[in-house]
């Protein structure tokens, strides 16, 4: 593992584990080896592909070696796929390398069950009809197609494909969801076990700033009407109401209090493009549907049957003073909060494996404390 990571650091450092994972376990065939597939194929070769295979039944000439840096003068005359196949394994010896010396149209007519093996196709310099006939395999078998085709320094790429599927768990700009305008009733009454005026001042220094605003959140509430602060002048008194429990100025779980108090009155929400796939009609699963549609009709169905229309909780919180200072206290604040919004996300996971069997989650919920214990 270790050597894997140190081969290749800079690309993990772009798109992660899983993203290495997904290039680890992909099978690519290049249908003809010229200068644009053997190109864009070293290219996937050096990234740590899984494996690859070359279909091309031609043999390298004197112009290949003008435009073609995988052949040399050594392979003139010699099968182009076993040659590029060959130097193509050099630049990385962990990826798996075959070649099949034929027509890529002749093999698409006698035997297209052979490209249902590979993850990826990637068609160059072939006609017009051999791809219609080829997208057409392709799609029933599920397999992407790439297809390119260079003109000197001009070209084309196409990428055939019914659907694919990017799920990014890293967004650009991540927004804790901690539910302070809306808490669930098990966090209401987690919170008030609470007391955010109490006497000890190790005690109240220590109350997590997640607990200080729902709080303070419910008392506006129930002084409100049931509304939230609206406007800039009812946000300003939101905050001084916040600003008016503190015991003295260095209390560090105040000032973070007051950094998200904007959390209360602007909570995260559902963006269209998330709005979009839920209404997609392939949420309507069946036998065929892909995991990535599973996945979603089952967060549609936890969003409607379990959670008042929001989304889980993914179970992490954001860095709270309450628990990084080293005392017994905040340990115990710290453990106990981040517990309890942990068990709501396994909650929400356990719903969504099995949304009408609500007694599962309290296995797995006691299992993790027993764990953590």
């Amino acid at each position: 593992m270790a050597q894997r990571n140190n081969k290749y650091d800079r690309q993990l450092r772009i798109w992660g584990d899983h993203g290495q994972a997904a290039l680890e376990h992909a099978s690519v065939c290049l249908l003809n080896c010229g200068p644009t597939g053997s190109e864009a194929l070293k290219n996937l070769v050096l990234g740590g592909i899984g494996s690859f295979t070359i279909v091309d039944p031609s043999r390298v000439e004197a112009a290949d070696l003008g435009n073609n840096f995988l052949v040399s003068w050594e392979n003139l005359g010699q099968s182009k796929a076993r040659s590029v196949c060959a130097l193509l394994q050099e630049l990385n010896e962990s990826v798996g390398a075959k070649f099949v010396e034929e027509s890529p149209e002749a093999l698409l007519d006698s035997n297209p069950s052979f490209f249902a093996s590979f993850t990826l196709v990637i068609a160059t310099q072939m006609p017009e009809k051999a791809l219609i006939k080829l997208d057409e395999t392709c799609r029933q078998q599920r397999v992407m197609l790439l297809v390119a085709r260079s003109y000197g320094l001009a070209g084309l790429v196409r990428i055939c494909i019914q659907e694919h599927d990017v799920i990014e768990s890293k967004p650009d700009n991540p927004v804790d969801d901690l539910r302070l305008h809306k808490p669930w009733p098990e966090l209401k009454r987690f919170v008030d076990q609470f007391d955010i005026d109490a006497k000890d001042q190790l005690e109240h220094q220590h109350i997590p700033f997640a607990i200080i605003l729902v709080k303070v959140a419910e008392e506006w509430k129930a002084a409100h009407g049931g509304r939230l602060p609206s406007g800039s002048k009812e946000r300003a008194e939101f905050k001084a109401a916040v600003r008016a429990r503190k015991q003295s100025d260095d209390e560090d779980n105040y000032k973070e209090a007051l950094a998200s108090a904007y959390k209360v009155w602007a909570p995260p929400t559902i963006s269209s493009e998330l709005h979009s796939v839920l209404d997609d009609s392939a949420v309507e699963i069946h036998s065929t549907s892909t995991d990535f549609w599973i996945l979603v009709a089952a967060l549609k169905m936890f969003m409607a049957n379990d959670a008042d229309g929001d989304l889980p909780l993914d179970g992490a919180i954001p860095d709270m003073h309450s628990y990084t200072e080293l005392s017994e206290v905040s340990d115990l604040f710290g453990i106990a909060i981040i517990q309890f919004y942990y068990l709501n996300a396994c909650e929400s996971v356990v719903l969504m494996q099995c949304p009408y069997d609500k007694a599962m989650w309290t296995t797995s919920c006691n299992s993790y404390v027993l764990f953590s214990s």
